[in-house]
């Protein structure tokens, strides 16, 4: 058995826990739920067990106070199977007036609405948790801290030695907690049999009509083409019609893209809308992200060297590996992950917004003096156009990279982090 290698929504669950009575884990499947709940909680029932999985169903027909009786925090894992036991819990919070009683543990297949009766609004506090951030999985030396950059240490420097090809099978590997441990060939597996669930099962498990395997495929594959980039659902439908003999509809294709949504494959990232000096049009649609990059690469048929070979294709999945992981470094600082476009074509990869209001903006590079300089350039100009009296200064400007050999803040100001030095 495995060691269990701590998580940066370890600290976060701690915190939900001493807020409110209950809290449900959301996010995709595999990425150590469970585990991590385990980690804090006392005792637990695991509906999935079909050993007693009949037995707790029955159980929370007849008095659900049964199951709910624990130790507390008391982990309630796979509850969608039980539906009942949202309201039962909400019900149990409220007799018991305390915080920390209940962790819930949601599947990759969400329960009908119809099943619950109570919002949990006062009694739930909601958790996302992703697949493991470089500095989680052991990927990332953690000599540059997000935190301390916003908060205006600029004397932090690292060393990287890693080369592109490390960057590129991490890439491919993904933050699978099942994967970190396994060697270079069965590693690169995990994330192949994911994608295989997604199509074979899990989607077609949300909605009974969304059974069509080899349209859930083409749908990856079409969405790994233009990720990163604010698409509409109706060039995907233009790029798989074709391929597809009895055709399908725009509606059909949203409800795909729904349940990938609800079954957290996808996670697209909203835009940013700051104050600027003049008025210019922002673009308001949202960026296509996969939740891990590994799930772009499967979908596609790649491996480290493909990208390696494709330096195109590697900088686009390349940016949802750093998206992944800001993600995470920004939750932890109770802040948020957008995209920013305007009208004019000036875009920055991420804007990382603290709820306290400061923000720091972010462009994604593999590397190279020549990008490096162009996306400097970029964070210049945004920087230059944002109406400072009433945003404020930006807390920082960075260029996140796959390589290079040091991270540091240059003498313009702007960060240069591998991706490989950050952690939260």
């Amino acid at each position: 058995m495995h060691k269990y290698r701590k998580r940066i929504v370890d600290k976060l669950l701690e915190y939900r826990l001493e807020e409110m009575g209950a809290v449900l884990i959301e996010g995709p499947k595999w990425c150590g739920k469970t585990t991590t709940a385990e980690q804090q909680s006392h005792s637990k029932i695991l509906l999935a067990d079909p050993q007693t999985r009949q037995q707790y169903v029955e159980l929370l027909q007849i008095n659900p106070s049964i199951i709910l009786n624990g130790e507390t925090p008391r982990l309630i894992d796979e509850w969608q199977i039980a539906p009942q036991i949202w309201d039962a819990v909400r019900a149990e919070v409220d007799r018991r007036g305390e915080t920390g009683q209940f962790i819930l543990t949601g599947s990759a297949v969400p329960p009908s609405s119809e099943d619950i009766y109570h919002s949990g609004t006062g009694r739930y506090a909601w958790l996302t948790m992703r697949t493991m951030s470089l500095w989680e999985s052991g990927d990332s030396s953690g000599e540059i801290s997000l935190k301390r950059i916003f908060e205006g240490d600029s004397n932090q420097f690292s060393t990287n030695d890693y080369p592109l090809e490390r960057i590129a099978y991490l890439t491919c590997r993904g933050g699978w907690p099942a994967a970190i441990p396994l060697n270079e060939r069965a590693s690169l597996r995990v994330s192949v049999n994911y994608t295989d669930a997604i199509v074979k099962r899990d989607v077609g498990r949300t909605e009974k009509q969304l059974n069509d395997s080899e349209m859930v495929r083409k749908i990856l594959r079409s969405y790994a083409r233009i990720q990163g980039t604010q698409t509409p659902a109706t060039v995907i439908l233009d790029d798989i019609s074709p391929t597809i003999a009895s055709g399908i509809s725009i509606n059909t294709l949203h409800a795909y893209l729904k349940a990938l949504k609800e079954i957290f494959v996808i996670e697209d990232m909203p835009s940013w809308n700051p104050n600027l000096k003049s008025k210019t049009a922002i673009r308001t649609a949202d960026t296509r992200y996969f939740t891990d990059p590994s799930i772009a690469v499967a979908s596609l048929g790649l491996g480290p060297n493909d990208l390696i070979n494709d330096l195109k294709t590697f900088g686009l999945i390349f940016e949802s590996l750093c998206v992944r992981d800001l993600r995470i470094y920004a939750e932890a600082l109770d802040g948020n992950v957008y995209h920013y476009r305007d009208k004019t074509g000036l875009e920055c990869d991420a804007v990382i917004h603290l709820r306290n209001g400061s923000y720091g903006l972010v462009e994604i590079k593999l590397g190279g003096d020549n990008a490096i300089e162009h996306a400097a350039e970029t964070l210049t100009k945004l920087a230059s156009k944002i109406d400072e009296q009433k945003m404020g200064k930006p807390a920082f400007l960075m260029v996140l990279t796959a390589v290079g050999p040091y991270a540091f803040k240059r003498k313009d100001g702007i960060w240069i982090v591998p991706i490989g030095c950050l952690k939260d």
